[in-house]
């Protein structure tokens, strides 16, 4: 996701991009489960999703060495990373962010898949599709840098705690902007990860509600 956004740009990626696994912090208080509608922000006309891994730590810590993070893994779910891509792009360009072209919605689900069934650096296939549309797949091995390794630098200098979630990162290809098209309201967006299941949520418009859940959801 990464190395084509920088192609679309005509851009290099940073160095530092693989130099540390840089990432961002999300707003907790703005969680969907499976079902729930993203209501797409007010401020914004380009609504996308971002399909990801996420891993649930099982067990707190700080300064976590990458052999150590083994004892740390409670599981694994579904994450969808709604972003505003229009807002997301104008605060980037300030060399801040992102704030409010993510801070709105993120969803979870179906269920956790503990570690003792995927292992921690688990290899599971990845699919995305809007409207029963594919829109792209991957492996979660794709990713560029190892969970041990992103679990060492989060609690470096800092303590983690259960309960807490990371995100793996899109990959290229599992998100609109990676093949130039962007979510309307009354699409639904379903996110599937093998072994854990899929994720379905509705998109709607602003004060549609977060209550309403898709048929068998």
């Amino acid at each position: 996701h990464v190395v084509r956004g920088a192609a679309r740009r005509r851009e290099e990626v940073p160095a530092y991009w693989y130099e540390a696994p840089v990432y961002y912090k999300g707003n907790h208080r703005a969680l969907l489960g499976p079902g729930e509608t993203c209501e797409r922000p007010s401020y914004s006309q380009s609504l996308d999703f971002e399909l990801e891994l996420a891993l649930v730590i099982g067990r707190g810590g700080r300064d976590i060495t990458p052999a150590e993070t083994d004892e740390h893994v409670f599981g694994f779910t579904i994450f969808n990373d709604f972003s505003a891509r229009d807002i997301q792009a104008r605060e980037m360009s300030a060399w801040l962010g992102p704030a409010k072209g993510k801070d709105f919605a993120n969803a979870f689900g179906p269920c956790i898949v503990t570690a003792d069934e995927v292992g921690t650096e688990p290899d599971l296939a990845m699919i995305c599709r809007v409207n029963g549309e594919e829109w792209g797949r991957a492996r979660s091995s794709d990713m560029h840098w190892k969970w041990a390794e992103m679990i060492a630098h989060v609690s470096r200098d800092e303590n983690v705690w259960a309960a807490d979630v990371l995100g793996s990162g899109t990959p290229g290809g599992c998100c609109g902007l990676d093949i130039g098209r962007s979510l309307q309201p009354g699409d639904v967006v379903e996110l599937e990860i093998e072994k854990i299941g899929e994720l379905r949520n509705p998109i709607g418009l602003p004060g549609d509600g977060s209550d309403q859940v898709v048929d068998g959801a």
